[in-house]
């Protein structure tokens, strides 16, 4: 294999041929990797290309380059000028202006450029010019247009704020909140899971506590009918919501279901809401088959109402054909599913051999069912609105923040809308490290680089401009996926993992023009291996970023950090919702599961004992920086036994939150399963459903007791780590 050319066109379509693993060691993936990974690029290629053939395609990449009119996309800074090439037929004039958001327009200026012709594969002999745009165009989203004497060609124009001003007011400022898995947080109203109006309610208790901020996992929108994927980070759809948070008894038309439907309903509700006080793992299906049904009616009692049609009409317009081409496939999906079910019953009834099915979907039945999925997305946009007006009535400062997750599931909504903008034969994962030593396979469908930039980034703006709607705040899983992807090819194992490189001047550069718009503060989630230029990069755009106490030492003895030289742009926790409650973390029960479930290859004993050294550093710093106040710090034992064994785990949990709290970060956060004494793991990554329950653990006291968001205000726990959690 000519492998020199073929690393070199790997470089050519954005590909870094080697990489630094998270033990520090320069890794490069196997030359088989970048053949299946430009594959899933279109390129054809054989398992042994010949030089030939490699040279063909780097020649080809080049030409391309050389001879397009205009950049796919052009990304400028506000208060900068950005300079950028076109290509002309040789010899013809070139001029270049600015269609402005607004209606006006602006001219590009030339400057000199002596690069010579380029003769594309038909004979025609392209020229070079350099462009660039003025320095004081308001940020926002722009038309390019060039000019020549035989054509005439427009890209789009983004200028992205110098830095993202929504951020700044709290570093002056700290606040501190909370962050919750909303599915884990019930009320007695809720139906087995917690929703939008518990949402709200939670917001209120938080807020009563001096709490600025809620912030809650992704509520992407799973498949439309059971089964659903359990998983918030592997949603069919980012853009749009799951409607399984809906609570359905606060949607207004069910005021006006007939006695006799909400005694069904009363009846139906009844062993969901019984299972609130169960610490049993949600099951997702019962309870979405459930509201479904029920939603079914109250969309048909909406179209009675005139205001009410109006209502969503303006909000089906507002969110134009990207709405319609997801609802159109969820009716699909679901029109499929009921099909496949009937057919299913009549095969076991013999109806099959009597003339078979009438098969579901047609196009009145579509239509309308399409229509049932965009009401959804309406009745569930109410209810988020509602939600940040409380938590904001409530006195906080920011409100809601979500989650927005990595990427979609491979066979989801977005896969199929968004396909053009996707690499279907690639999948986002992660390097082994040492928390998954065998890496992970997120089985998500990539963006493809090249085509987000010739859409002008418009599935990206899009995607952002909905999730933060009624947002007061955005937190960005992976934001190190704006930089750069780990891409395995599709079935592949992480061992065949390469990066592949994104334009994040212009991906961070969106967020930041979308959040400003939105008045929403941004948290990007910057763990994992990545180059230190990259937080260089999101604290110059002023985007926070997160730390983590059990990930912060310092050299040369990599000792704890001390508070004082935590990161101030940055939110700071204990832990994340990928680690266990601290209280378990404490005790080990991340190792406990990880051995049983033989994701590690050293015993129990050996991960036990080097965490307990690790945490006994990080509480005596935390106690010599006077966080436990005189209390003295209990051994702390990694045995099979039960949390109440371990009479001041509480204290240690109260004393470590009181540590964050003391540092300089613009924002400190306080995990809710932490408030109450939680000590089971919501996610155990690396892990599927067969092997364990992930994001499907309901709130609970560390006993194994359920808890409800009307019982937080009795409990004593919940007030002492609220306390300790006040920015001084």
């Amino acid at each position: 294999m000519n492998g020199d050319l073929l690393l070199e066109l790997a470089e050519a379509y954005g590909f870094g041929t080697v990489y630094r693993a998270s033990n520090g060691l320069i890794t490069a993936p196997p030359e088989t990797s970048f053949l299946k990974l430009l594959r899933a690029l279109g390129l054809e290629l054989d398992d042994d290309p010949s030089e030939e053939t490699l040279r063909f395609y780097l020649e080809a990449r080049r030409r391309e380059q050389a001879t397009r009119p205009l950049p796919p996309c052009v990304v400028a800074t506000e208060g900068e000028e950005r300079h950028f090439n076109v290509h002309v037929h040789d010899g013809h004039p070139a001029h270049c202006w600015i269609r402005l958001e607004d209606g006006g327009s602006r001219d590009a200026y030339q400057d000199e450029n002596w690069a010579p012709p380029v003769t594309a594969a038909d004979g025609v002999v392209w020229g070079e010019a350099t462009f660039h745009v003025p320095g004081d165009l308001p940020a926002g989203w722009h038309e390019l247009h060039l000019e020549s004497d035989d054509f005439t060609q427009t890209c789009t124009l983004i200028v992205t704020p110098a830095q993202l001003e929504t951020n700044q007011r709290y570093i002056q400022d700290p606040v501190w909140g909370v962050m919750a898995q909303l599915y884990s947080v019930r009320s007695a109203q809720s139906w087995g899971i917690g929703d939008f109006e518990d949402l709200g309610r939670l917001a209120q208790v938080v807020a009563a506590e001096g709490a600025d901020y809620l912030l809650i996992n992704p509520v992407h929108a799973a498949q439309p009918v059971p089964p659903v994927e359990d998983s918030p980070y592997l949603p069919t759809s980012r853009r749009f919501v799951n409607p399984i948070y809906i609570s359905v008894e606060s949607v207004p038309e069910f005021g006006r279901l007939p006695d006799d439907v909400r005694a069904e309903v009363a009846a139906l509700a009844a062993p969901l809401k019984a299972a609130n006080r169960s610490a049993s793992p949600l099951e997702r299906d019962a309870i979405f088959a459930a509201k479904l049904q029920v939603l079914r009616e109250l969309f048909y009692l909406s179209g009675e109402d005139e205001e009410r049609t109006r209502s969503f009409e303006l909000f089906a317009l507002d969110e134009g054909e990207g709405l319609e081409d997801f609802a159109r496939w969820c009716a699909e999906a679901a029109l499929a599913a009921e099909a496949a079910l009937a057919a299913e019953a009549a095969e076991v009834t013999g109806a099959a051999g009597r003339g078979g099915v009438t098969r579901h979907g047609g196009g009145e039945e579509l239509a309308e069912t399409t229509r049932f999925y965009m009401w959804l997305q309406f009745i569930a946009d109410e209810q988020r609105r509602v939600a940040q007006e409380q938590a904001l009535a409530a006195g906080m400062r920011i409100g809601i923040m979500t989650d927005l997750a990595v990427g979609i599931h491979p066979d989801g909504a977005d896969a199929h809308t968004l396909a053009a903008s996707l690499v279907a034969d690639a999948s986002v994962g992660a390097p082994p490290d040492q928390y998954s030593q065998q890496g992970q396979d997120w089985s998500q469908p990539p963006w493809n680089p090249q085509a987000l930039a010739e859409s002008g980034y418009a599935p990206w703006r899009d995607l952002l401009r909905t999730v933060l709607r009624h947002s007061g705040g955005i937190r960005v899983d992976h934001v190190l996926g704006l930089f750069r992807l780990f891409w395995l090819p599709r079935m592949g194992t992480p061992a065949e993992g390469a990066y592949m490189n994104y334009d994040h001047e212009a991906m961070v550069g969106v967020l930041a023009l979308e959040a400003q718009r939105a008045g929403a503060v941004v948290v990007g989630e910057d763990l994992g291996t990545f180059e230190p230029w990259v937080q260089e990069v999101l604290r110059d755009k002023g985007i926070l970023g997160t730390t983590v106490v059990w990930f912060e030492s310092t050299p040369p003895d990599n000792s704890p950090r001390p508070s004082e030289q935590y990161r101030n742009l940055s939110l700071t926790a204990i832990g994340t919702h990928d680690l266990p409650p601290t209280a378990g973390y404490m005790v080990g029960a991340h190792n406990a599961l990880r051995h049983e479930l033989g994701l590690v290859k050293e015993s129990l004993e050996e991960l036990n004992a080097s965490d307990a050294v690790w945490i006994s550093q990080v509480l005596a710093h935390a106690q010599a920086e006077g966080a436990f106040e005189g209390t003295p710090l209990a051994r702390v034992d990694f045995l099979d036994k039960d949390l109440g064994e371990y009479e001041d785990v509480e204290s240690l949990l109260v004393g470590l939150t009181r540590f964050v709290a003391s540092t300089p970060s613009a924002m400190t956060c306080t995990n809710l399963v932490d408030m109450v004494g939680d000590v089971r793991i919501q996610n155990q990554p690396g892990t599927n459903a067969t092997q364990y329950s992930n994001w499907c653990i309901p709130l609970c006291t560390g006993g194994g007791e359920a808890v409800l968001i009307e019982d937080l205000a009795d409990m004593e726990l919940f007030h002492r780590v609220a306390e300790a959690s006040r920015r001084p």
